[in-house]
């Protein structure tokens, strides 16, 4: 057991409210003709709108510019939009739900993606640090009076609101449904948009491909899995109420690259296979919280599930180029909490190696057979962490619209959904390879988590 407190900071956020005034709001349309017309359709694979998917994913971009007026920027921002909403002219519709509660886009009248702009009379610095997510920027992204949770029918697919600092910095807040794109797809997305800003010109590389029918389930459907990420669980433990009955924080904590290198080390299962970073990161991160919670009975079933991009495991057929739905499965790594906490590192890191490797072309067609025979109407949380990386995408490469690279790109606020825990890249530009870990605890576990997260108990 050692201790590396140097290699692990909290990174800490000021609690504060930001006021702003909304100056005007309009839709977005595609400049030019598109491939649908009114009362046209689009499918969408069992991969698009099974019951995770069908959220809003916000995220947050920073900006630090002079000279630039607000009305320019949105200009530019809006201009460039409806260029690409052309060839990505499924943004531009809306979503509606068919016969089993399945969604397809549909296309009609007085559609399109929708802007927002705003200003605070708050400088950025008010703000403090811009390196790590804040629910407290939650303003900065806009949400419908009234709207409910997990309301994605009908709704403009991209929702992007500029707000204007007094400072003269602006953030760009963006809602995407992720019914539309996985993360890679969105990173395509945002880096044509970006490109699109910079130039002037349609930018596209490479063009965008819908073709979402080659995940139409098989006839007849075959699962040949028994998808555990999707099982409904009774949750007689005392972790899913730790986190729901009181709100809890928002913790995040900055890893250096060093301290990946060692945790990778020690955590690497005693065989020939090897480990990933996130094999071990995930690995560590769920033994900790879960002994930090001190979740009880020892003999409940956990499940620790991560997303795992599918595109490389696709070989008949492979994806075309510019693909951009979501081709993404839910890995799932069990345990009890009595093995989790009482086994070694390596223990745990092989769990999650084995669930990621599962992950083949296979089991891809055997999730899609999955929702359409048995589709599931609701997320479960029982006996359950999410953990989500997004240290592997584009986001500040696609960040640049022509005033330079966003200061921070991310989420802002995990606590509506508290055992969700996210991987986020460093965002300073002299970065060498940090990563920020964002989770959620109730108070009274978050000091033992820290404390956990730097022990690096192997044992």
């Amino acid at each position: 057991m050692a201790r590396f407190s140097s290699w692990v900071q909290e990174r800490h956020f000021p609690s504060l409210h930001i006021p702003i005034s909304i100056d005007r709001s309009f839709s977005v349309v595609p400049e030019g003709p598109i491939q649908a017309r009114d009362g046209d359709t689009l499918y969408l694979s069992n991969l698009d709108d099974i019951i995770g998917a069908r959220v809003f994913t916000p995220t947050i971009y920073f900006y630090i510019v002079g000279g630039n007026s607000i009305d320019d920027v949105v200009g530019t921002l809006r201009d460039a939009l409806a260029k690409v909403l052309v060839p990505y002219y499924p943004f531009s519709g809306r979503l509606r739900e068919t016969k089993n509660k399945k969604l397809e886009v549909f296309f009609g009248p007085n559609q399109g993606a929708l802007m927002v702009q705003a200003h605070t009379e708050l400088s950025l610095d008010h703000l403090g640090d811009l390196n790590v997510p804040n629910p407290a920027w939650s303003n900065l992204v806009y949400k419908f009076p009234n709207e409910g949770d997990y309301k994605v029918i009908d709704m403009p697919l991209l929702i992007a609101q500029v707000t204007r600092f007094s400072c003269g910095g602006f953030s760009l807040g963006l809602r995407i449904c992720h019914c539309i794109c996985d993360g890679l797809g969105a990173m395509q997305f945002l880096g044509a948009w970006a490109s699109t800003a910079r130039t002037g010109s349609l930018v596209m590389d490479p063009n965008p491909c819908w073709d979402r029918e080659i995940f139409a389930p098989r006839d007849p459907p075959m699962v040949t899995y028994p998808h555990v990420e999707f099982m409904k669980i009774d949750d007689i433990s005392n972790l899913t109420n730790s986190l729901w009955e009181v709100k809890p924080l928002q913790k995040c904590y900055w890893l250096s690259r060093e301290f990946q290198a060692h945790l990778k080390s020690v955590a690497r299962p005693m065989d020939s296979l090897g480990c990933t970073t996130f094999d071990a990161m995930a690995a560590h991160v769920w033994r900790s919280w879960v002994k930090a919670l001190d979740v009880k009975p020892l003999d409940f079933g956990l499940r620790l599930t991560f997303p795992v991009n599918a595109r490389p495991k696709l070989k008949n057929p492979p994806l075309k180029d510019g693909f951009y739905g979501n081709v993404v499965c839910i890995a799932c790594a069990t345990s009890t909490v009595s093995d989790l906490v009482n086994g070694s590192l390596q223990d745990v890191t092989r769990l999650v190696r084995e669930a990621r490797l599962g992950v083949s072309e296979e089991y891809l067609r055997s999730t899609i057979d999955h929702v359409a025979v048995d589709r599931p109407t609701k997320l479960e949380f029982g006996g359950k962490l999410t953990i989500t990386q997004w240290t592997r995408f584009s986001m500040y490469e696609t960040s640049d619209f022509g005033w330079g690279r966003a200061i921070y790109v991310g989420p802002l606020d995990l606590t509506p959904t508290p055992q969700v825990c996210v991987l986020l890249p460093e965002g300073v530009a002299s970065s060498n390879g940090a990563m920020v870990v964002c989770i959620c605890l109730p108070e009274a576990a978050a000091h033992r988590f820290k404390e956990l997260l730097c022990l690096m108990d192997t044992s």
